[in-house]
């Protein structure tokens, strides 16, 4: 991965929609706010999306259906819990994505690599959350 793509993921804010008025925002190699700490407990968890594979823009359309499918693929999965969130970088894009409560980096690894992910933010408990490169 490139400096300057290394260096996106490294400057995004990952927004977690915990109800209706309240979002909490996981930083790379920061520990997880208070709220998601309560709701993760100890357990895995995985910052997600299917939006631009390979790290390239794709149309709103077929970002939509692939983001479907990874919702579908996740609820397949009996203990998961998802939450809504967003992925928003310093230059103002953004990519709609799940907080993943309760699968292993293994699952999430293999949920990444079918929507031809490059990499995502995942971290066990409070420990900080860690971004993870993967080999495409």
């Amino acid at each position: 991965m490139d400096k300057v793509l290394l260096d996106a993921f490294r400057a995004t804010d990952y927004l977690v929609c915990l109800d209706a008025a309240e979002w909490a925002t996981i930083r790379i190699e920061q520990p997880l706010p208070e709220p998601l700490q309560r709701l993760v407990g100890q357990r895995a968890w995985g910052f997600i999306t299917a939006w631009h594979p390979q790290a390239q823009m794709r149309a709103a359309a077929d970002n939509l259906v692939a983001q479907r499918e990874l919702l579908a693929a996740l609820h397949t999965w009996p203990g998961a819990v998802i939450h809504p969130a967003i992925g928003i970088g310093a230059s103002g894009w953004h990519e709609p994505s799940l907080f993943v409560i309760g699968l292993a980096p293994a699952t999430l690894d293999a949920l990444a690599r079918r929507y031809r992910q490059v990499a995502y933010v995942h971290g066990q408990g409070s420990e900080p959350a860690c971004l993870r490169l993967l080999r495409t």
